[in-house]
């Protein structure tokens, strides 16, 4: 049986399933700090690929006043930058923190600068885009600020377009449920 265990995992790591749960996920903070996605069981998460040099970056603003609003026990929006599309995030963690500190009032948590798409695709995107590995759709992200809605018990819900704001009725409905 022991063997059988060894084998099983030596399985699931060599073919990619090692995350098999939203919660499963630790990735490094814009500090360069650990941030264990399990701190967030029982609350809904917004997931959101950002870029600084974008025509969809004054969308932060919207983040940031649906986290005023709705952040806290029940809801968090987690952002990714990412240089995925037109190299539209060049800068480093240190630059992007001051970027939406000083233009944007960020508050919410912004984790360390990562690749959405391609050969370099972190694990978490390739767990929000696969079926296989999210059980729910495959998707694509199609540019910056896509938006992936994860429920209070970890499973992707929904996926919502770059171009659809922050603010817009559907994601604050889906909060409010």
């Amino acid at each position: 049986m022991r063997s059988f265990i060894v084998l099983f995992f030596v399985i699931m790591s060599l073919t990619g399933f090692s995350q098999s749960s939203f919660y499963d996920f630790v990735v490094k903070d814009i500090n360069g700090n650990d941030f264990a996605f399990s701190q967030l069981a029982g609350k809904k998460v917004m997931v959101v690929n950002t870029a600084s040099k974008c025509g969809f970056t004054p969308q932060y603003e919207g983040l940031e006043k649906l986290y005023k609003e709705f952040g806290g026990e029940d809801f968090v929006i987690i952002g990714f930058p990412a240089n995925n599309f037109l190299y539209q995030e060049p800068g480093s963690d240190e630059a992007i923190k001051e970027f939406c500190t000083l233009n944007y009032g960020v508050t919410f948590p912004m984790m360390s600068k990562i690749s959405v798409k391609g050969n370099k695709k972190h694990d978490l995107y390739k767990w929000l885009t696969q079926k296989d590995l999210n059980g729910v759709q495959d998707s694509k992200v199609s540019w910056n600020f896509q938006k992936y809605l994860i429920g209070k018990d970890g499973k992707l819900e929904k996926v919502i377009s770059p171009k659809t704001k922050p603010y817009n009725s559907e994601i604050v409905d889906w909060i409010k449920q």
